[in-house]
This record gives structure tokens, C-alpha cells and sequence, in this order.
């Protein structure tokens, strides 16, 4: 039996899925804050990159011509319009520890509902106040994209 526990967060964008799928993986830049406290180091941040693929690398961009920076995690699963799933650590915990990151896309009449699910988090030192901070995180991003997709908040 699983055990494991999920943060969730969803917005439904004016976008079909294929829409809002490339707007959250190939077009995060346009709606990932550079002003916020979601980076690893801001100071040498020029972007984020998710590659398009299982196993490709989702990086805090700190060389743009060859793509190297902090690698935030990997690609678990790549379905375009459907779902991406990703691990996510930060730079400063301990050597081994990372969430699960899943992100939905499903048709709706009106546009397409985003969900973030959040897991993982109570194998973390800090356990379920890194979950709680994260999926309330998870909202503040959602709240960024929506804007992006023209919809103008959650």
C-alpha cells in the first residue's frame, strides 16, 4: 500500500492541453518570476529549461549557450498534453533527498485544468512543513502560469 501523501493545487487555463503543456515545460521563462525566492541562486540564474524527454534534465539555467546550472531534477515522465512528472531538490539539502513533482493537463470545455501534485516531501529532513511550504508554493506558481495563460490568476 502507498503511503505516500499529495500536496495538490489546480487552475483551469483558456488553453487546450497541447497549449498549456508547452506554456508550463517549453515557455516556463514566461511565467516563472525572476523576483521570487523559487531559485536555487538568483544572483547567476538566467532561466529555467525542462528537457523535452524521460530523463532529460530540469535545470536553473546559469550558462545559456551550454545549458549547465543546477540541475533541480529529472524528468520521470513526458506525456505533451497529458503530463510531466519531475524529482525536485534544492541546493542545500542533504545529498539524496527529493520530492516527486506531477503536473496534469485535462480537457475541460472551457480550457484545460492544471493540477500540480506535490510527494515525497515527508522522506525530506523537515518532512510535512517542506510539504506544506511547497504546495502552498505550488499555488503561488499556478497563480503565475494563469496569468501567463491569460486567464488572470486562479
Amino acid at each position: 500500500m502507498d503511503q505516500t501523501r499529495t500536496f495538490s493545487q489546480s487552475v483551469e487555463v483558456p488553453a487546450d492541453p497541447a497549449a498549456a503543456f508547452r506554456l508550463y515545460t517549453a515557455e516556463i521563462n514566461r511565467w516563472w518570476k525572476r523576483d521570487s525566492w523559487y531559485w536555487n541562486d538568483r544572483e547567476r540564474a538566467r532561466g529555467l529549461r525542462i528537457e523535452p524527454f524521460v530523463g532529460g534534465r530540469f535545470v536553473e539555467v546559469y550558462d545559456e549557450d551550454s545549458g549547465e546550472g543546477f540541475e533541480i531534477g529529472r524528468v520521470r515522465v513526458w506525456e505533451p498534453g497529458r503530463r510531466v512528472a519531475y524529482s525536485w531538490r534544492q541546493a542545500d539539502w542533504p545529498a539524496g533527498e527529493e520530492m516527486e513533482i506531477e503536473v496534469t493537463f485535462d480537457p475541460r470545455s472551457t480550457g484545460t485544468l492544471v493540477t500540480i501534485n506535490v510527494r515525497g516531501w515527508e522522506r525530506l529532513t523537515g518532512g510535512e512543513e517542506i510539504g506544506r511550504g511547497y504546495g502552498e508554493g505550488a499555488k503561488e506558481l499556478l497563480g503565475w502560469y494563469a496569468e501567463a495563460a491569460g486567464t488572470g490568476g486562479g
